[in-house]
């Protein structure tokens, strides 16, 4: 096992399983010219939903959906536009009704941002918590990011 990752550590687009590339747009800037520090949740965000929106991996059972509860970003450097950039996730830990992201934000090969996301299984008729399941946590695997143990 790999030691454990320090919060501060530089973190490397390896070590995320899933991975998308997308553009900065001129409207993500500020008056000083660089991505506002607000578009970074929405860069984080586009990660997460197109993980979990792909039908094909089996992360929305019928019936249930995911909520946000809680984001807490690190801005590393900053970024312009025009430009490219590589978004990472990996799964960082399992709750009893929840699943934790760490994700990041890359420009020609440095980390900009850094995130970590925790999201809540919820029944869309009652709006309640619901537990993972073993089968779905099965489902998550092989997002889980290199180096951390997410149980």
């Amino acid at each position: 096992m790999n030691a454990p990752l320090r919060s501060d550590a530089t973190p490397r687009l390896e070590d995320f399983p899933y991975r998308l590339s997308d553009n900065v747009r001129f409207a993500d800037l500020d008056p000083n010219q660089h991505v506002n520090n607000a578009t970074y949740a929405s860069y984080f965000e586009t990660g997460r939903v197109t993980l979990m929106k792909d039908r094909s991996y089996g992360l929305m059972p019928e019936g249930l959906g995911w909520v946000m509860v809680r984001l807490d970003m690190h801005f590393r450097a900053e970024l312009h536009w025009p430009g490219r950039i590589e978004l990472g996730l990996g799964v960082a830990r399992f709750g009893r009704t929840s699943v934790t992201f760490d994700q990041v934000v890359f420009s020609e090969g440095k980390c900009v941002a850094s995130a970590q996301a925790t999201t809540v299984l919820i029944d869309e008729a009652t709006r309640k918590p619901v537990p993972l399941t073993p089968e779905l946590k099965a489902k998550f695997q092989p997002w889980i990011r290199r180096g951390v143990d997410p149980n």
